[in-house]
C-alpha cells in the first residue's frame, strides 16, 4: 500500500516497561516511534529500543508536562506531516492510520477523535470523550505545567478522524501527587488562565480540601474569560459539593439548581440533584430530576461527560423515587434497566424483587 503521508507517534516515558510492547503494537501503523525517556530504571528503554523505537533519553527538571511533550515533539522528523502524540498506557483499536489519513485529505493540521479515559469493573466504558493530540509538525507547541494542552501558532483547520478510537489501559496505582503542585505552579504563572483555575479547584476537591476548592472554583466562574457553561455547570457541582462537605446544606442545593439553569442539556447536573432529593426523600423531586436527565438521549464530547450519567444511576433513583411515591410499575420499570445496565449488582437485583412484589400486591 502507497502512503501519502508520513505520520509518526510520539510520547515521554518513565518507567513503562509493563505496556511498553502492547502500546509498540498499537502505534505500529505509524512511519516511525519516537520516545523520550525521562529516567526509566525499569527497563522501559531497553525494551523500547529492541523493538526499534527511537529512544533519547533526557531528564526534565524541575519536572513540567508541557517541557517533556515539546522536547519528545523535538525528536520527531522535519517531514511529518502528522504528529500523533500518546502515552504508553494508551492503545490505539485497529485502522486508526487509515483513517486518519482520510482526515488529512481535508485539509486539517490538526484531529479530533475518540478517547476512553478509563473502564468499569464490568469492563463497560467509563469516561469518554473527545481528544486533539494529532497535529501538524510545525505550529503547534504544549502548554500548561500539567493537564497541558496544545496551542496553535498557525491558523487552524480541524477535522474529525472518523472511526479512530484510543483507550486509556492505566495502571491506578500509579501515584497522581505531583499534579496538584503543577496545578498551584500553573495557576500562579497564569492567573488569568481559567481552565487551570478550574482543574485547580477541582484537584482541591479531590483532595477533600473543601475550603480551597470552594474558594478557588468561585475565583473559576468569576473570571471573565470562563465562558465555557459546561465548565461552569462542572465547577458549580463542585462547589455544592464542598459546600455540603463544610456543612451547609441549603446551599449545596442552591449551587446544584444553579448547575442545572448553566447546562440543562448535561446530564451530570439533573442526576446530581435528583440524588440530592432522594437523600433527604424528597421523593417527587428526585423522580422529576432523574426523568429529566433520561430526557437527555446524546452523551457529550467533552471530559466533562461521566461515566455514571450513562450507566444505571439515573434509573436507579428514578426507580426508588416512584417506588416510595406508590408508582410501583414505574419503579419495575426503572429498576429493570438499570439493572440490565449492571446485571452484577445485588443491590439492584434485590430491588428488583420489591418492585416486582409490590406490582403483584
Amino acid at each position: 500500500m502507497v502512503r501519502k503521508y508520513k505520520i509518526y507517534v510520539y510520547a515521554i516515558c518513565k518507567n513503562e516497561a509493563k505496556f511498553a510492547k502492547r502500546w509498540i503494537k498499537s502505534m505500529s501503523e505509524a512511519d516511525g516511534i519516537y520516545v523520550l525517556d525521562t529516567g526509566s530504571d525499569d527497563g522501559s528503554e531497553e525494551i523500547l529500543r529492541g523493538e526499534g523505537v527511537n529512544v533519547t533519553r533526557e531528564v526534565i527538571s524541575p519536572w513540567r508536562f508541557d517541557r517533556a511533550r515539546n522536547r519528545s515533539l523535538e525528536l520527531v522528523p522535519e517531514d511529518a506531516d502528522l504528529c500523533v502524540c500518546t502515552d504508553l498506557d494508551e492503545v490505539f483499536h485497529a485502522g486508526w492510520r487509515e483513517k486518519m489519513e482520510a482526515a488529512l485529505d481535508k485539509g486539517a493540521n490538526l484531529l479530533r477523535y475518540r478517547y476512553t479515559w478509563n473502564f468499569l469493573p464490568d469492563g463497560q466504558e467509563g469516561y469518554v470523550f473527545w481528544i486533539e493530540k494529532a497535529h501538524a509538525r510545525h505550529g503547534f507547541k504544549w502548554v500548561n505545567a500539567v493537564h497541558e494542552v496544545l496551542k496553535s501558532e498557525v491558523a487552524v483547520k480541524v477535522e474529525e478522524a472518523s472511526g479512530v478510537q484510543i483507550d486509556h489501559l492505566a495502571d491506578e496505582r500509579k501515584s497522581r501527587a505531583q499534579y496538584l503542585p503543577l496545578l498551584e505552579l500553573a495557576v500562579k504563572e497564569d492567573p488569568q488562565n481559567d481552565r487551570n483555575m478550574h482543574y485547580l479547584g477541582r484537584e482541591y476537591m479531590f483532595y477533600g480540601r473543601w475550603k480551597d476548592c470552594e474558594n478557588t472554583l468561585k475565583r473559576h466562574l468569576e473570571m471573565p474569560s470562563a465562558t465555557w457553561n459546561e465548565e461552569r455547570c462542572a465547577s458549580m457541582r463542585y462547589i455544592a459539593r464542598a459546600i455540603k462537605n463544610q456543612g451547609r446544606e441549603n446551599e449545596a442545593e442552591e449551587w446544584l439548581l444553579r448547575a442545572i439553569a448553566e447546562a440543562p442539556h448535561l446530564r451530570e447536573p439533573w442526576i446530581e440533584a435528583a440524588e440530592e432529593a432522594l437523600q433527604k426523600k424528597r421523593w417527587s423531586g428526585a423522580l422529576y430530576f432523574a426523568q429529566r436527565a433520561l430526557e437527555i438521549s446524546e452523551r457529550g464530547r467533552s471530559y466533562i461527560n461521566e461515566a455514571q450519567s450513562w450507566g444505571a444511576k439515573p434509573y436507579d433513583i428514578a426507580a426508588l423515587a416512584a417506588y416510595y411515591l406508590g408508582l410501583y410499575r414505574l419503579a419495575f420499570d426503572f429498576g429493570k434497566s438499570a439493572l440490565e445496565l449492571d446485571k452484577s449488582n445485588k443491590r439492584l437485583a434485590e430491588n428488583m424483587a420489591f418492585y416486582e412484589k409490590a406490582v403483584k400486591d
